[in-house]
């Protein structure tokens, strides 16, 4: 439980929901990163070591770099937690798609009872 908790801290934050768009498209150092934002590098640094603790991120090292890594599977604990409450969601909508099929039949009876 406490990785999901990493991770939610990490998706938490709006930069950090950036950083991730970005490493979606491809791997990048940290001078990359930071040349997308208006934010110091040791800032970008700081919400790259958070993304790495909620494990939506790694880090390997290619000579002096540190090339930064989409962690696809990181998001896998995200999303079961919140496909949990699809059920809700799937009892809600079943209830309205009866509430419609009701209304629709009485109205049938009501114009089949006037004819």
């Amino acid at each position: 439980m406490m990785r999901i908790q990493e991770t939610f801290r990490a998706l938490a934050d709006p930069t950090r929901r950036e950083i991730l768009m970005h490493l979606s498209r491809r791997e990048m150092t940290i001078g990359e990163v930071t040349d997308k934002f208006e934010i110091t590098r040791a800032a970008v640094k700081k919400h790259l070591n958070i993304l790495e603790e909620g494990q939506l991120i790694s880090v390997h090292v290619q000579g002096r770099e540190r090339i930064n890594r989409l962690e696809a599977q990181g998001l896998s604990a995200v999303s079961d937690w919140i496909g949990y409450f699809d059920q809700f969601w799937d009892q809600r909508l079943d209830a309205l798609k009866n509430a419609v099929e009701d209304a629709e039949n009485a109205k049938r009876k009501s114009i089949k009872g006037k004819v």
